[in-house]
């Protein structure tokens, strides 16, 4: 049988590490799907909604270094791009294939038709249309070095008659080039940067995802000069761990309140391989360095004094020797302090008694944090599943966080779950799901389901969009069309053969999770949690405390006052810290 593209295509991805692709296959894409199969060498992961395969590559994609999801004609390649966004602006390389109508038939708005350059343009680092064989051959080698180098999604339109098409002539290497680089500032720009810092007494040192490989390096740097370090929430897993005796938590909409003091208050803030969104939570009056292998990231953000192009890693393996150690401790004292106090605060709302079905969800967060293994992977939804995994979740020996962090998107813990659970099945892989996220793509717990996918999902089940509530009431805005009426989750995946709990009393909470955690196999606990439940911002302005009353008005206006009340039993603890 002579060698087609689709083989080609295949070879390509062997050859780059890929394992496995995630599609619904049919049309287009049986090309493929056939050539796969008869390769042998990749799995072929079924999944029921395109979006929730492009999450699941972008999980393959951050643990293994790449990943690949297709998606057939028209509405199958449509599907992919929320996921694809999520990848794309998390730097995940991911091959895109979005097989599409036979050549013959583009310019005619032919049934399933799309403009493919056009409509993934936006969401990937590299979009060509492969309406050759030569052009397809050069499209796969070429996507597949853009998404390692440039760290982002690539995709490649593929028509049918060219996937069949028969391999003549091709005259492209099938190898992936890539080298890991050694990046730094130059010699001059070190000695600026170390000159910088060993100017000024109150450093902080705040960390991103870029400090994943340089952890080390990272804390050697701040028991040099006696610096505090604060993290984003993608960096948090990596330095907020107990022993850590210079943390001082998270800053921004999810931080706390020393996270956010300990950067008002330095004298230089050291930005470390992080892109941070909320620019509302930043200083303005402190000297601040920012250093990224991306240098166009550097100063979009924040008002940034002095930055710096490189690896994190290699940057502060040439720039420690520079440093000279500081024998002030007084200011990584104060922040601790604080940030200790804040620790205990948090703990002291785990201890709050909770009514049958609404569970306070921060003791549920404390408890997966304490049952859950040093190596764990967690998956968190967007929303206030997220608030609690950044309050409650820690890192330990090596565990592993991630979500939706730079995209927002809901319904994203689960199918991520799916590809860190294929990815590293002898890890636990928790999900931590709202209940709005896991029914966006409900569906496919029946991939988890028929892949025995030993992923464990918790559905923080508020009946709320508990995130949106919360918005709209620091707007000044009545909460309208937040509720939300669930399907019971246990029976439903009990009904897609995995194991379930239901858990409406706060007493059976440990237990379940930890019996859960214990199967052997895919499994779901769904606990009804306080829907009133609030999360503070490290920092509150005027407006959102007046916005807050003003909402709280309006309902008893419009004859809810039972709802207020309730609401304010449930977060009075969270109330008090405003005054």
């Amino acid at each position: 049988m002579a060698k087609k593209i689709a083989d080609l295509l295949v070879e390509n991805l062997v050859d780059a590490g890929v394992k496995r692709i995630y599609a619904v296959t049919g049309d287009s894409l049986n090309p493929i799907n056939d050539a796969v199969r008869r390769d042998g060498r990749l799995e072929w992961i079924h999944v029921r909604h395109e979006e929730a395969g492009a999450y699941a590559a972008s999980m393959d994609a951050e643990l293994d270094g790449i990943g690949c999801c297709m998606g057939s004609s028209g509405p199958g390649h449509v599907h992919l791009i929320n996921g694809l966004y999520d990848a794309n602006r998390s730097g995940n390389p991911v091959i895109a294939i979005a097989s599409t109508i036979t050549t013959d038939k583009f310019g005619m708005e032919n049934f399933q038709e799309t403009n493919i350059e056009k409509l993934f343009d936006d969401c990937s680092k590299y979009c060509v249309m492969a309406n050759t064989p030569q052009q397809a051959a050069n499209a796969f080698q070429s996507a597949i070095q853009h998404a390692i180098q440039m760290r982002g999604v690539a995709v490649v339109g593929l028509p049918g008659d060219v996937s069949e098409a028969e391999v003549k002539d091709i005259t492209v290497a099938s190898k992936n080039f890539y080298t890991n680089s050694i990046v730094t500032p130059g010699k001059q720009e070190l000695a600026e940067l170390a000159e910088v810092i060993n100017s000024k007494e109150k450093v902080m040192l705040f960390c991103g995802y870029g400090c994943k490989d340089a952890q080390q390096e990272v804390m050697e740097l701040a028991e040099k000069i006696n610096s505090p370090i604060g993290f984003s929430f993608r960096g948090k897993i990596f330095f907020d761990k107990i022993d850590n005796p210079y943390a001082v938590g998270l800053n921004g909409l999810l931080g706390s309140k020393s996270g956010f003091k300990t950067m008002q208050e330095a004298d230089l803030v050291i930005m470390l391989g992080t892109d941070f969104p909320y620019t509302d939570f930043l200083p303005e009056e402190n000297t601040m360095i920012q250093i990224d292998d991306k240098p166009e990231r550097i100063g979009r953000r924040a008002k940034v004094d002095y930055g710096y192009a490189g690896k994190i890693k290699d940057t502060l393996e040439a720039l420690l020797p520079m440093i000279i150690k500081k024998s002030d401790d007084e200011f990584l004292k104060d922040m601790r302090e604080l940030h200790e106090d804040q620790e205990k605060k948090y703990a002291s709302y785990v201890n709050e008694r909770s009514k049958d079905k609404f569970i306070h969800p921060e003791f549920v967060a404390s408890i997966i944090d304490e049952v859950a293994t040093d190596d764990a992977i967690f998956t968190v939804d967007t929303g206030m599943s997220a608030v609690w995994a950044a309050r409650y979740i820690r890192g330990k020996r090596n565990r592993y966080l991630t979500g939706s962090f730079n995209h927002g998107s809901m319904a994203n813990a689960m199918p991520m779950a799916i590809g860190a659970g294929l990815s590293r099945p002898d890890r636990q892989v928790i999900a931590l799901c709202g209940d709005g996220g896991i029914s966006m793509l409900l569906g496919d717990m029946m991939t988890i389901s028929q892949y025995n996918i030993p992923v464990k999902m918790i559905v923080f089940n508020n009946r709320s969009l508990g995130m949106v509530k919360v918005e709209m009431l620091v707007a000044g805005y009545p909460d309208w069309q937040t509720d939300m009426k669930n399907p019971d989750f246990a029976k439903v995946a009990e009904a897609m053969d995995i194991k379930a709990w239901n858990v409406e009393e706060c007493a059976n909470v440990k237990d379940i999770i930890q019996e859960a955690l214990n199967h052997d196999g895919p499994a779901l606990v769904n606990i009804f949690t306080d829907p009133d439940a609030l999360a503070m911002p490290p920092r509150v302005d005027f407006n959102q405390i007046k916005g807050f009353a003003k909402s709280m008005g309006k309902l008893m206006l419009n004859g809810q006052t039972a709802d207020v009340i309730d609401s304010a039993k449930s977060n009075m603890k969270y109330l008090k810290e405003l005054f």
